[in-house]
């Protein structure tokens, strides 16, 4: 029944992947079982028969799923099943897209969809290192048109070694973890966060991932010829008219070039204005009678466009809006224009704007993360939203997309490995940029406005990050290449290569490539990264003229949380039966109290609005959680009266003895006449007893002592005779 195919892929270190096909999925134009260890990917490709009309773009669908089931987990909610994707989710798809698509065919057009789904797991392999080599080689065993094979692996640095698709309990240990993605001979796609690497540590860790991936490759090209899928379907997506795109070239090309060199502006609209009457004066010469195809002459006006831009940068260093290859926009940093905020900053780089703020909270603020693998709170998160006025779109705002996620990501993992130590910091943060202007690199303002505005907040970050997006036009047939620092976003779209790198004055922190181009050298990228880190410290230097160093103190309107620690035994106490301890403390203080059991001892986090209410609580929690001290003075309540004494709460739960004989020098017969329930008196602890624990109570020793009286001396002088 089943017609089933193998091939195993040796990492070298004892640990096989295996991938399978024609068990699972059959009616898939692709399908292939990844397995590793107990980790299972099933990956399936489907592609349209034809394209649909007027598509001139490459329609590519994927989608990676974590199934619950997979690690024995209920999904959380009402309903208990899969919902939408998670960011985690999202940002696999992403990274498996970015490497996928630059290797379609330019005049494919049909719908593809890729999907990628975990349905066993092992809690040790990570699987997003896996995601792309299953896809690509599910479309390596079907007729899908794909200049393929690719892979995916990660490669992090654990002790000074370089090791690829480490564990999860490996990965703890990293000072580097890298997503590579490429082909056998070029890398495509780049993504991930460092603890302040140099560029030739990055360079290395890219030579060893591509090494690995490169076997990964030659296994699908074998898998595809053992399966016998190695001629793909035919097709025709695009009709065109030669001598009309000839035509178009002849008419525009040099109109386009002068337009690009003479409209040198920083108005971005203007340019594409000037652009866009060339085409129109070239539309105008036909008439009604004399039909021509608009969307054929856009489509090969917008090549010519694009080469004008790179010929202009080539050939005489000019880029669109007047700047040298290595020079970086104007930029300007301002902190506090949020007044109310408890951290704010506004930064623009050219036309590019990301007003940010910083809002500080409790460990009940903390994201909740709850997929598969991953379960438990973070601390500190960013969220990056790009409206669409920031391009001048007149569209509505659809929720987050996946662009907004991914680029938010970037910038979190650019800043986290420099928020201070949990020790030191006991807030929870949430970072948020939301871009007001955007012309290329709105996550790298996103970077560089959130170090500032967390410097504003007051949070001691470790150092500042700043980041710059890099792009790359190069000639295949002069050798010529030009990098291009702080990028326009026409620049990314017309360029070869879109490289954000993110870092402080001592090493990369995070990094995020797009290679639009084969056979990119190390020795380019390597110039790339040395082009990056000088305008990376040139924005910090702009930076931190505006803000050196963290503010001192935190807003005065910010929350304030104080920290203690007390021993595990106490947490109950602290707490209380029902929780009833706690609650009346946050009530009456208006505070928020969180109890956590670490390491053996108990972490108390007081926040408060204001410095009376968290010293108030403070008291509280110290006095619940004090331990009685023999020879201390202690200023109790009278909660009961009983014959032989009254009880005294000298501490929240704490009660002690005072006998009738320890109320006052002078001889009393009943407690009534001393003391009345709800007095407050200072007594001294004089004795524990070590057995039963009972505290033992004196006021009269706190009293002065009344002198003895002649008679009462003379007595006692008989009773020693």
């Amino acid at each position: 029944m089943f017609n089933i195919k193998e091939k195993n892929i040796d990492l070298g270190d004892g640990r096989i992947i295996t991938l399978e096909t024609g068990r699972m999925a059959r009616q898939a134009d692709g399908a292939v079982l990844l397995k590793m260890g107990k980790t299972m990917l099933l990956a399936t490709v489907v592609a349209a028969k034809e394209a649909k009309e007027d598509t001139d773009f490459m329609p590519l669908s994927v989608e990676y799923k974590e199934k619950y089931a997979s690690s024995g987990r209920f999904p959380g909610g009402f309903l208990k099943r899969e919902s939408r994707p998670s960011d985690y989710e999202i940002l696999i798809s992403r990274l498996v897209d970015r490497a996928l698509r630059p290797l379609f065919p330019d005049d494919f057009h049909a719908e593809v969809f890729v999907t990628i789904n975990l349905i066993s797991a092992d809690v040790e392999i990570i699987p997003d290192a896996l995601a792309g080599l299953a896809a690509s080689a599910a479309l390596a065993v079907s007729d899908i048109p794909f200049n393929g094979p690719i892979s995916e692996v990660r490669v992090a640095r654990i002790n000074h070694q370089f090791v690829i698709n480490p564990t999860a309990s490996q990965l703890k240990e990293a000072d580097m973890d890298l997503m590579v993605g490429a082909t056998f001979e070029n890398i495509l796609m780049v993504e991930g966060e460092m603890k302040e690497v140099s560029e030739a540590d990055m360079i290395e860790a890219l030579k060893v991932a591509h090494e690995a991936i490169k076997i990964q490759c030659r296994a699908q090209k074998e898998f595809a010829e053992e399966v016998g899928s190695t001629v793909k379907r035919t097709y025709c997506h695009e009709v065109n008219d030669e001598d009309l795109r000839k035509k178009v070239w002849d008419e525009t090309y040099d109109k386009c070039y002068q337009a690009a060199r003479a409209g040198s502006t920083n108005d971005k609209h203007k340019r594409e204005e000037a652009f866009e009457e060339i085409v129109l004066g070239f539309l105008a010469q036909y008439t009604a009678e004399d039909e021509v195809n608009e969307t054929l002459v856009r489509r090969y006006y917008h090549d010519v466009v694009k080469e004008a831009s790179r010929r202009l940068v080539l050939d005489e260093g000019i880029r669109l809006d007047g700047r040298k290859p290595d020079q970086i926009r104007q930029i300007t940093c301002e902190i506090d224009p949020l007044p109310a905020t408890h951290g704010s900053s506004l930064f623009t780089r050219g036309e590019t704007q990301s007003l940010t703020t910083v809002t500080l909270g409790t460990k009940l603020d903390e994201k909740i993360i709850d997929e598969v693998l991953n379960q438990g709170t973070e601390k500190f998160t960013l969220h990056y939203n790009f409206p669409p006025f920031s391009t001048g779109e007149a569209k509505p705002a659809r929720g987050i997309s996946r662009r907004e996620i991914g680029h938010g990501n970037l910038a979190h993992r650019a800043l986290k490995n420099m928020m201070p130590p949990d020790e030191e910091n006991p807030y929870a943060i949430r970072v948020v940029s939301d871009i007001l202007e955007s012309n290329g690199s709105s996550s790298m303002a996103t970077v560089c406005a959130g170090t500032l505005a967390l410097m504003d907040a007051g949070i001691k970050i470790r150092k500042p990050v700043s980041g710059i997006a890099m792009g790359l036009i190069t000639d295949k047939n002069s050798g010529k290449y030009a990098i291009l620092s702080d990028i326009l976003g026409d620049e990314d779209h017309l360029g070869d290569m879109d490289f954000k790198v993110t870092g402080t004055r001592d090493g990369i922190t995070a990094t995020q490539m797009d290679i639009k181009v084969e056979g990119l050298s190390f020795e380019v990228l390597t110039k790339a990264l040395a082009q990056a880190r000088t305008g990376r410290l040139h924005i910090l230097d702009i930076m931190q003229q505006t803000i050196a160093e963290p503010r001192p103190e935190l807003k005065p309107h910010a929350p304030r949380i104080e920290m203690l620690t007390i021993p595990k035994d106490m947490i109950g106490a602290l707490i209380g039966p029902g929780g009833k301890v706690i609650q009346e403390i946050q009530r009456e203080t208006g505070t928020t109290i969180v109890v956590e059991e670490i390491d053996g001892h108990g972490d108390v986090n007081i926040f408060g609005e204001n410095k009376e209410a968290i010293t108030a609580a403070l008291e509280w929690v110290r006095k619940i959680v004090a331990v009685p001290e023999v020879g201390q003075v202690y200023r109790g309540k009278v909660k009961t009266i009983v014959q032989f004494g009254a009880f005294i709460e000298i501490l929240p739960n704490k009660d002690g003895l005072l006998h009738i004989s320890e109320i006052d020098w002078k001889k009393i017969k009943t407690v009534d006449e001393v003391l009345k329930e709800g007095d407050e008196v200072e007594v001294k602890l004089i004795d524990i007893d070590p057995k039963t624990g009972k505290l033992k109570l004196s006021r009269k020793i706190l009293l002065p002592r009344p002198p003895r009286e002649e008679g009462d001396h003379k007595k006692h002088e008989d009773q020693r005779k």
